[in-house]
């Protein structure tokens, strides 16, 4: 009898940090710890973060995800997702009476309030973002006064702006690096005195996955990225490893992994957005563990230690 050909080995280069960061797993704990607190109904308006495995895994718990305040019945527990609302939003859910729980990221909420102080102070608002994210929409809906959102390089360079000696700039938390710092930079060569953070409302997790990503694609030939195609953050790591000359795969289930992508190939990366759930990472190593004898590299950049206060559930007292 013919011994089975051994299989090929494939290195694969897993970068840290990747997965769930700090606000992502404050939300969803939040979810969680709400529906086991309560009998009552719980809704939460838009998905609690991008990932439709998170949302699916909720759901079976008789969570129930809408996406306007209008959809909420009377009495239920109403959850605003990691993103952030408009207060248009927080104003419909009050008029309502609905006891709300608020698992906005706190990295959204300290931009929501940047993006105040800066209009407060007289200052017309520039976000640097995509313009229909529902971050975005949120980040708007909370400041008063004029708000132009700015995707790109090009859009900066035609904005047109009443008072350009009193502007200021806030960044969806979800960008790419890079692109956000060619983008400031051009709003800065047309507006010299604008103001603004740099990256700083970038988050932290966002800028960590996108140096752990640099790090891997520096050695890997090509690059599977586990994450929501909704997902900002997951979309601009697929975008970053192409940018970087390495063919990159988005895959929301492992599934999604053809024996082709890696045919060939001696060397892949693999890493995950803040909100795709580690498992998603293990099965795509199982599904290439199918055709190729695996040997496993984890590159670390840098060690995450960020946690945030749990989400107040005084509502659920209501």
């Amino acid at each position: 009898m013919t011994a089975p050909a051994e299989k090929p080995p494939l290195t694969v280069l897993l970068a840290a940090p990747r997965g769930f960061c700090a606000g992502v797993e404050r939300a969803i704990e939040a979810v969680e710890a709400a529906r086991a607190a309560t009998d009552r109904p719980v809704y939460v308006r838009h998905e609690i973060v991008h990932n439709g495995r998170v949302v699916r895994a909720l759901e079976e718990t008789g969570v129930v995800f809408v996406d306007e305040v209008a959809a909420i019945p009377d009495g239920a527990v109403t959850i605003f997702s990691a993103h952030g609302v408009s207060r248009a939003v927080e104003q419909e859910a009050a008029a309502r009476g609905l006891d709300v729980i608020d698992a906005t990221c706190p990295l959204v909420r300290r931009v929501h309030t940047e993006g105040r102080r800066h209009v407060a102070d007289g200052r017309t608002l520039i976000v640097i973002g995509h313009r229909d994210h529902v971050e975005v929409e949120g980040l708007v809906g909370q400041v008063d006064g004029a708000v132009h959102v700015v995707e790109s390089v090009e859009e900066a360079r035609m904005l047109a702006i009443p008072d350009p000696e009193r502007l200021a700039y806030v960044t969806q938390t979800t960008l790419s690096v890079d692109d956000t710092r060619d983008i400031i930079a051009a709003l800065k060569a047309r507006f010299p005195t604008i103001v603004g953070p740099d990256l700083k409302t970038i988050c932290y997790a966002t800028q960590n996955r996108q140096a752990a990503l640099r790090s891997i694609a520096a050695r890997a030939e090509r690059v599977i990225v586990c994450g929501a195609r909704n997902s900002s953050n997951t979309n601009r790591l697929a975008e970053l490893a192409r940018v970087l000359g390495r063919p990159a795969l988005l895959v929301e289930d492992a599934g999604e992994i053809g024996e082709d992508f890696v045919a060939g190939v001696s060397t892949i990366g693999l890493t995950s957005g803040a909100s795709a759930p580690e498992a998603l990472v293990q099965e795509a190593l199982a599904r290439l563990a199918h055709w190729r004898r695996l040997d496993l590299e984890e590159i670390r950049v840098t060690q995450e230690s960020v946690r945030f206060a749990p989400v107040d559930l005084g509502a659920l007292a209501g």
